[in-house]
């Protein structure tokens, strides 16, 4: 058995096509991604779902009083949203509330300020930045606001190009195969810009934009896909379903796809590491066991972990590879251990 191991770790390190992605799905689970994106997707839907409130309550200040509006809304697309639909079939109609936009403004707020911060503390535990390098906590949420709101604008109005030219026919428009294509292309840039421009200002060394763009390409690519998924839920599962399911329906569908495109963009980040430090190929039993020979990618990647639990400028991180189990096994004498002192923002050999 350890044979094929050992023949498996030898070929996937040989082989980069084989080495990097493997080396991308052991950073995931190194960095507890999973978790990270159960972080973004709360307030995610913290920030989203009063959203929804909120523009029901406004629909139903605009409708109250105006039964033409009410009857042309009625007969419009929008009464198949869940809810929606059968309170405005009702003859009391669809009414607002002051205190239920107010309560849904608040929750969005507090949403949008902590989905700042989750996307930072994601990007900052996947480029191992040490804690004491990481900005003031007010100063991030403040900064991390209007920098998030406009990337959601953004992204609404790629994902509202995208609706526009997959459902061209609504509106009598019939759009060729090149346009579409076409728009896809244009939606497939302006997300990758976006995500490289986030990237680039979240992280507090500055990076190269070509050390941004694999990342960025693979996440807007994934975020086409994910936007494909969501068009056919919407269409096969929410629009059949009966009003009560319809509430079930869209709450988990909306969580589901929010924790989707928060474990894609996690994944386009540490693609982006995983090039910019070289951090493949790793050992392909490291994760299981102690018994291996680590790789110099496995020791870049371990020593960053360390480094990053640093919390004071002056404070010194020493860290030490003693010969693992495998390594006592084949070469039988204890060699030097080989370790690295922190000291400030150095690294220097510690012999």
């Amino acid at each position: 058995m350890a044979g094929v191991a050992d023949s498996l770790d030898g070929f996937q390190r040989r082989h980069t096509v084989i080495g990097f992605p493997l080396a991308v799905t052991y950073k995931f689970f190194d960095d507890q991604s999973n978790y990270l994106a159960a972080t973004i997707t709360y307030y995610t839907f913290a920030a989203i779902f009063p959203l929804l409130l909120i523009s029901s309550q406004i629909l139903g200040f605009v409708l109250q009083g105006n039964p033409d509006l009410q009857k042309q809304v009625l007969d419009s697309t929008l009464s198949q949203f869940p809810i929606v639909g059968t309170q405005l079939g009702t003859p009391e109609g669809l009414s607002g509330s002051t205190v239920a936009v107010v309560i849904g403004s608040f929750t969005s707020l507090y949403g949008v300020l902590g989905l700042g911060q989750a996307a930072q503390n994601a990007i900052y535990v996947a480029w191992a930045v040490p804690r004491n390098s990481r900005p003031n906590p007010f100063l991030a949420r403040l900064h991390s606001t209007w920098l998030f709101m406009l990337a959601g604008l953004v992204v609404i109005a790629v994902a509202s190009l995208g609706s526009v030219a997959a459902n061209a026919d609504v509106f009598g428009v019939n759009f060729n195969v090149g346009v579409r294509v076409l728009f896809d292309l244009v939606a497939v840039v302006l997300i990758a810009a976006v995500f490289a421009v986030l990237t680039n200002v979240a992280t507090p060394q500055r990076l190269g934009w070509l050390q941004l763009v694999p990342g960025a390409l693979v996440t807007a690519v994934l975020w086409q896909v994910l936007q494909r998924g969501g068009s056919a839920y919407v269409t096969h599962v929410i629009n059949r379903a009966s009003d009560v399911n319809k509430v079930f329906a869209l709450t988990l569908g909306l969580l589901a796809l929010i924790y989707i495109a928060a474990v894609m963009a996690v994944i386009g980040v540490q693609i982006n590491v995983v090039l910019a430090k070289r951090l493949w190929p790793r050992a392909l039993l490291t994760p299981f066991t102690d018994s291996v020979e680590l790789t110099d990618a496995d020791k870049r990647a371990y020593t960053a972990y360390a480094k990053a639990q640093r919390h004071k400028g002056f404070e010194r991180i020493r860290i030490f590879f003693d010969p693992s189990p495998r390594e006592q096994e084949r070469h039988g004498a204890e060699p030097e251990p080989k370790g690295w002192v922190e000291e400030a923002r150095e690294r220097t050999p510690q012999p």
